[in-house]
C-alpha cells in the first residue's frame, strides 16, 4: 500500500501471495489485478505458480537456471512452447512426454513408441518429416486426449487403447491416468466418462495439438 501512493513508473513484486492460504490467494490475485487495470503501470511481478502467471500476465518470461526460456502472451505459451521446458510448465496436469520414434509408410508419417503408434495430421506432416527415422519426444496435452465413448466422430489413426490406473473426478472433469504398453499418460476428461479404475478404454488424441521436441536440444520440431 506505502508503495502504491508513491505512483511510481514500475511496480515489482516478488512472490506477493505465497504465504497466503489458496482462497484467500485467488481473491488477492484478482484484486492485483483490478489494481493494475486501473493504475496502468508496468507491473513485474515474479512467481514459480504457473497459474498466476497465465491469469495475471499480459506477457510472460519463463525462465530456467537464469536464463530467459521464451517471451510470449500466455496463450502463445500454451499452444506453442519454445521448448520441453516451457511445455511442461504451462498446463495443469503438465504435459505428457513420450520418447518416440517417426515412421513413415505410403506417405503417412506415424509416432511409433512401445504401445503407442498415432499417425502425424496431413498438415503437419510436411515439419514432421525431416524426422523419420529418428528419436523425437512426443508431447500432448491431458485435455487433448478424450474417451473415446464421449466423442463422436473419431480417427481411428489417433485411438488409443489404455488402462486405468487412477481415476479421479473433480466435478467438472475427471483426470485419468493411464497405462498403454510401457507409456503411463494422463487425460482430462469429460465429467460423463464411465471409466473406472481397472477398466481397459479407447482414448482419442487430437493429434492437431501434437508437438514434438529434439530429445537433444530440447527445442521444439513442431
Amino acid at each position: 500500500g506505502r508503495a502504491i501512493v508513491r505512483d511510481p513508473q514500475v511496480f515489482l513484486m516478488d512472490e506477493p501471495l505465497s504465504n497466503l492460504d489458496a482462497k484467500l490467494r485467488v481473491q488477492t490475485r484478482a484484486e492485483i489485478k483490478k489494481l493494475h487495470a486501473r493504475l496502468q503501470t508496468t507491473t513485474i511481478y515474479v512467481t514459480h505458480d504457473q497459474v498466476e502467471a497465465m491469469t495475471m500476465g499480459d506477457r510472460i518470461v519463463v525462465m530456467k537456471d537464469g536464463l530467459v526460456q521464451q517471451v510470449e502472451s500466455p496463450l502463445a505459451l500454451y499452444e506453442k512452447p519454445a521448448n520441453q521446458f516451457v511445455a511442461g510448465f504451462i498446463g495443469s496436469p503438465a504435459m505428457n512426454f513420450i520418447s518416440a520414434t517417426l515412421r513413415e509408410s505410403a506417405g503417412r508419417v506415424q509416432v511409433e513408441a512401445d504401445g503407442f503408434r498415432m499417425e502425424v495430421p496431413q498438415d503437419l506432416t510436411s515439419f514432421a518429416r525431416g524426422w523419420v527415422g529418428r528419436e523425437v519426444v512426443f508431447g500432448i496435452r491431458p485435455e487433448d486426449i478424450q474417451d473415446r465413448a464421449l466423442v463422436g466422430d473419431a480417427n481411428p489413426a489417433w485411438t488409443l487403447r489404455a488402462l486405468v490406473d487412477v481415476h479421479e473426478p473433480l466435478g467438472s472433469d475427471v483426470i485419468l491416468y493411464l497405462t498403454a504398453g510401457t507409456q503411463s499418460i494422463v487425460a482430462r476428461v469429460d465429467a460423463h466418462s464411465q471409466a473406472k479404475m481397472g477398466h481397459t478404454i479407447d482414448v482419442v488424441l487430437n493429434m492437431r495439438k501434437m508437438h514434438l521436441f529434439n530429445p537433444t536440444t530440447q527445442e521444439a520440431i513442431i
